[in-house]
């Protein structure tokens, strides 16, 4: 075999409908093998680094946003020759001052596995997965993909996203699939971690507008925490708390004791979902005892008045009872957050992965209203992202919203958004697609025959395991395009499409405080992994969609059209001057327009937050106060299965499903590599349950064997296995936020046996 590198300006290619069509591209690689020519479509740079700061060549150090978590860090990446052979956390980034967890430390090392998908993979006659060339794979999912839907309609194929990639990768595929492809419904699994808050503020504040900047965690005289543990699932944002010089008062509201709540000046251990009614509580003390900001509900807000007849069914002493902690306990709280003049209200999947979590996480921005800590250093109601850019699938994703936060049910955007792409109105749908539990629904009703998955792993994370996994093999084709092919999902799929990670490839993540920051290429990928993006592009070729995404060159390209899109929008962005000026900065938060930067291109602030002139998003500038009845746990502790069993972040060197931090052999070290459940010691006495000792967790779905850790962190009654492990969403229940579509990971009823040793 041998390989040529070409330069050709334009390549012809035959499209799928049989027509001849240019493709222009810098650089092609032809693999010869016999008669048989493959193509593989590359960018320039794709088998050389190909950086797009010149600056970047000639120096030693550069720097690059993690891809982890949505904090958003900085890291100084170090180079030789160009390419990057270690990291340190960049000490002038505005997000990490200087620090990083141990994941990202680590972020070159996940590269390196040998795990990694490097050439495409396509499932033989045998069921096994054989390697195959790229021409061979974009051929094979266009005649699969367009196969399933001759056979069973144009709406028979999804796809699943991800929080995972760049802000321009996420645009690109949602365009493609929506706009080009004709695929109906696909949704992203930021539904998982970040849907509640959205729809949260999106109702209470007009837009999905996370009010914050990090520097109010330095800010607060008060800051109170619900369903949320910084000190393991955001270990810099708590470093950010713990440079706080004002002696906050802590409070914290969580089941578990957690890592946060032992910091604490305040612990409310509630019993599991009785935050909402707790929520309401101290709302109504706020309200009876006038610790209500007046002027600011009259001239900024609609609703009071139904606020306060909700709440005034909430009196302390009941909910305090139900919810298994003191009264005293609750009013010492509420005094706290009344009394405060700097309040900040954080939360995270504590509240969002929750039957309630909208009306939950609404409940925390109603406080922050009526108290008028918003828009002030120190204040807001702040949801606390998970995944690196689920801020970015939020906004770009074209999934149940159109792309850039528009609506697809307004001519008016639809309008907007294809003079902003260049493409004819009718490509633009008018309803948004299905959501996550209704695309999975859809394959078990045999709706959806084809799924196309990207950079995400739900037979692993989605809830109810086994009923995914089983679902999964009810569809004709599956396509699961990753960074790795031993994936519990990539198992699944007839093709494997090996994608190049973090620091392979260049664009922009959003991080939790509205912060665009840029990622770079400083890794080549191994062996013919590409891009995401360049799998979108050679996909929309083989499709015949070339003219329709010609604009669609580099990563910055579609960044300035997301610019576009984004002009007069919340979320505008069309005063950053391009990469530069993300680079140069240390990222830019949104909004930052035309008219902020003005003609010199100014750069902007560092730390600012939204709401500070008191407008909000709806048309009359008020937010709204919303409430809701508080609803019974859909399966609660019984006889047979007396537990109540909680998921959630296990350490701060696991990550999700573990697909990248159990590639580390440091990060391994520093968690438990094998699955565990923390029990209270009255409840392991009763089950005569030894600490190390292997038991069997059983829910009405499944079971698992786990070790025992017997510590108070949980109450009797409760217990808790870290999701990170593979077996965890066996046990958990199907069931969903109704405003948001989340699932709720955070409650379902277990008994647990001892197992001998």
């Amino acid at each position: 075999m041998s390989v040529d590198l070409t330069s050709s300006a334009a390549v012809d290619l035959t499209s799928a409908n049989g027509a001849k069509m240019p493709l222009e591209l810098p650089q092609v690689l032809v693999r010869r093998e016999g008669a048989m020519t493959r193509e593989l479509l590359l960018h320039p740079g794709e088998h050389g680094l190909g950086m797009t700061h010149s600056s970047m060549a000639a120096d030693t150090t550069t720097t690059a946003t993690c891809g982890f978590c949505a904090t958003g860090c900085g890291l100084r990446l170090h180079l030789r020759e160009g390419v990057a052979v270690g990291l340190t956390p960049e000490t002038k980034y505005p997000v990490n001052l200087g620090m990083a967890c141990p994941k990202g430390w680590e972020a070159l090392r996940v590269l390196d596995s040998p795990e990694r998908a490097t050439t495409p993979l396509l499932r033989g006659a045998d069921g096994k997965h054989q390697p195959i060339g790229w021409d061979q794979a974009f051929q094979t999912f266009v005649e699969g993909f367009r196969g399933v839907q001759e056979r069973h309609g144009l709406d028979s194929v999804a796809f699943l996203s991800t929080g995972q990639i760049p802000s321009e990768e996420m645009a690109f595929l949602g365009a493609l699939a929506r706009f080009g492809m004709g695929i109906k419904h696909g949704d992203g699994n930021t539904r998982q971690c970040m849907a509640t808050a959205a729809t949260a503020y999106k109702e209470s504040f007009g837009f999905d507008s996370p009010p914050y900047t990090y520097d109010d965690f330095e800010k607060s005289d008060c800051l109170v925490f619900i369903g949320a543990n910084p000190c393991i699932a955001h270990p810099i944002m708590w470093e950010r708390v713990l440079r706080n010089r004002n002696q906050p008062e802590i409070i914290v509201i969580d089941p578990r004791r957690t890592e946060t709540a032992m910091a604490a000046t305040q612990h409310l251990q509630i019993r599991p979902k009785n935050d909402l009614a707790l929520l309401y509580a101290i709302t109504n003390y706020l309200i009876q005892n006038d610790y209500v900001d007046q002027d600011f509900v009259a001239s900024h807000t609609n609703g009071f008045e139904t606020l306060r007849e909700h709440v005034a069914a909430f009196d302390i002493e009941s909910v305090a009872r139900a919810a298994g902690i003191s009264p005293a306990a609750v009013q010492r709280a509420a005094e706290t957050i009344g009394k405060g003049s700097a309040v900040s209200l954080w939360w995270t999947m504590g509240v969002n992965q929750s039957y309630q979590g909208t009306r939950t996480a609404q409940a925390i921005i109603n406080i922050a209203l009526i108290t008028g800590n918003i828009g002030r250093p120190g204040t807001g109601a702040n949801s606390i992202t998970g995944q690196c850019n689920a801020m970015g699938s939020r906004l770009w994703s074209n999934t149940t919203n159109l792309i850039g936060h528009h609506r697809f049910e307004e001519e008016a955007d639809r309008r907007k958004v294809a003079d902003a792409l260049g493409m004819d109105e009718q490509c633009i749908p008018s309803e948004g697609s299905w959501k996550y539990d209704r695309i999975i629904e859809g394959v078990r009703r045999g709706e959806i025959k084809g799924l196309w998955v990207i950079a995400t792993n739900p037979a692993h994370s989605w809830i109810d395991q086994s009923d995914v996994r089983e679902l999964f093999g009810k569809l004709d084709f599956m396509v699961v395009q990753d960074m790795y092919h031993t994936t519990e999902t990539a198992r699944h799929a007839n093709l494997v499409l090996p994608s190049a990670g973090w620091g392979e490839k260049e664009g922009t993540f959003i991080n939790s405080e509205r912060r665009i920051g840029l990622i770079k290429k400083v890794r080549h990928a191994p062996g013919e992994a590409l891009a995401d993006f360049h799998i979108f592009r050679g996909i929309a070729h083989y499709w015949g969609l070339a003219e329709q995404f010609a604009e669609w060159t580099d990563p910055e390209a579609v960044f300035r059209i997301l610019q576009r899109l984004s002009r007069d929008q919340p979320c505008d962005i069309t005063g950053i001057d391009g990469y530069r000026q993300l680079d140069a900065c240390g990222g830019v938060q949104w909004p930052w327009t035309e008219q902020d930067a003005g003609d010199d291109r100014s750069d902007p602030p560092q730390q600012r937050r939204l709401f500070s002139d008191g407008r909000f998003f709806h048309e009359d500038g008020r937010a709204k106060l919303v409430v809701d009845s508080v609803e019974p746990m859909p399966e609660p502790p019984n006889a047979a299965y007396p537990i109540t069993l909680l998921t959630g972040r296990g350490t701060v060197s696991q990550w999700h499903t573990q697909t990248r931090t159990r590639q580390s052999p440091v990060l391994r070290l520093l968690y438990p590599n094998e699955p565990y459940v923390e029990i209270n010691p009255v409840d392991a006495d009763a089950l005569e349950i030894d600490h190390g000792q292997k038991v069997r967790v059983q829910s009405r779905r499944g079971e698992v064997i786990v070790t025992a850790n017997v510590t108070a962190t949980v109450r009797r009654g409760q217990a808790f296995i870290p999701m990170h492990y593979e077996s965890t969403n066996r046990l958990t229940l199907s069931h969903f936020d109704p405003q948001s579509g989340q699932p709720s990971y955070k409650d379902c009823a277990v008994r647990i046996i001892p197992q001998s040793n």
